[in-house]
């Protein structure tokens, strides 16, 4: 069986060209296929930057074993989401209506005709972290669809019954929006909420995992320039400030990764989007336009390093910007990012080291992988000669 995405147009398509896996890019062809072989499809959705894509790609995708397996029992589907969002967003709206926690890569186990009958994101090729393995459930999934057909068919028919209310909510607010404008009271109040669900220690909504949410944050920072908006004001700042000084975002070239996997915005999972530099950007320049001082400065200092990282990292020579930056270097994710004190003291030398290593919280024992650090800012900001020299470093 031919794997068929050697030609495709996206760079994620063509990483998978050469498994042994008979993927179909997206399109009429793969669902005839489908229904002339009366087989369920197996649909995988990722991007190029996606860490778990990679882990599963290693674990499943390159393998003979779990390869023949898929090809015995599928019609295979991959999509790059960043190529086709409005098919991504189907099957992702889909995984909610599930109940479920959405995420890439995505999979998505169909009927023939492509509507799917269950979804889930990343499974291991072993069973662990309370998952079966991936060669397990394509089992289990095939044997649902080839003797269980009928309730394969009504969960098909449960999970488009649940798309197509979800569509009609968004259609009918959309048309609100169209009549409606925010008003001032109902801007404060809802500000006034988000800030009450807002970390009062680190800044940011929710637990773990914490990501950006720059339209919420957007929220915060209209309703907080309103009399009354003192909360909303406090919320705003203290979630900037948390992102800013968190290994959220890079200290040395710019930019922030997707988001924080714990509440300090200490780990981040490495990758970077283009569509969180530019609405982060937004959110640090009213950072500088609200404020006065320090955050005021490092509002400057963040927008000027991130334009940096974007001319430097994701500007394609010949016109526009790539849509990110993978997490994994060598093989290993987060790589690129994380040090250790002998390797600071290899570049900055003893000294510079120290100080180094003290302000930006490089420890023996790490706070990642293989007693690694990731960067973050643990020692308040001082006197201006003190930032000079640790910009100084930074450049280095």
């Amino acid at each position: 069986m031919p794997n068929r995405l050697a030609t495709e147009s996206s760079p994620y398509l063509r990483q998978h060209k050469d498994n042994p896996v008979a993927w179909w890019p997206w399109g009429a062809a793969a669902f005839a296929e489908a229904r002339r072989l009366d087989k369920p499809v197996f649909i995988s959705i990722g991007y190029a930057a996606c860490h778990w894509c990679h882990v599963m790609a290693h674990e499943s995708f390159e393998h003979e074993d779990t390869a023949r397996l898929m090809n015995e029992l599928f019609v295979n589907i991959k999509i790059d989401r960043e190529e086709r969002p409005d098919v991504d967003a189907i099957y992702m709206n889909a995984i909610m209506v599930q109940g479920e926690g959405g995420g890439w890569p995505l999979s998505a186990f169909c009927l023939p005709d492509g509507r799917p009958y269950f979804l889930g994101t990343y499974f291991p090729r072993e069973a662990k972290f309370g998952r079966e393995s991936f060669r397990d459930f394509l089992g289990a999934m095939a044997q649902a669809f080839k003797s269980r057909r009928a309730d394969a068919e009504d969960n098909a028919l449960q999970l488009a019954d649940g798309l197509n209310r979800l569509d009609a909510h968004y259609r009918r607010g959309a048309a609100s929006a169209d009549r409606t404008r925010l008003g001032d009271s109902l801007l404060i109040t809802v500000g006034k909420t988000v800030a009450e669900r807002c970390d009062a220690k680190y800044g940011g909504v929710g637990t773990q995992p914490k990501f950006p949410s720059p339209s919420m944050h957007d929220l915060l920072a209209r309703a907080g320039r309103f009399p009354f908006g003192d909360a909303a004001r406090t919320a705003f700042l203290a979630w900037a400030r948390g992102m800013a000084e968190g290994g959220i975002y890079d200290h040395l070239g710019g930019g922030f990764a997707r988001y924080s996997v714990d509440a300090r915005w200490l780990v981040p999972h490495f990758e970077k989007m283009l569509y969180d530099q530019g609405q982060l950007l937004g959110i640090y320049g009213t950072v500088h336009a609200m404020t006065a001082g320090p955050d005021r400065a490092r509002a400057a200092e963040i927008i000027a390093e991130t334009v940096g990282f974007l001319d430097r990292e994701l500007s394609d020579p010949a016109g526009g910007l790539w849509s990110s930056l993978d997490a994994d270097s060598e093989g290993e994710e987060g790589k690129f990012y994380v040090w250790t004190p002998s390797e600071l003291r290899a570049v900055l030398g003893p000294m510079n080291a120290i100080v180094f290593a003290a302000a930006y919280g490089v420890t023996e024992q790490g706070n990642f992988e293989h007693a690694t650090s990731v960067l973050s800012r643990v020692t308040p900001r001082t006197s201006d000669a003190e930032e000079a020299q640790l910009a100084e470093l930074r450049a280095r």
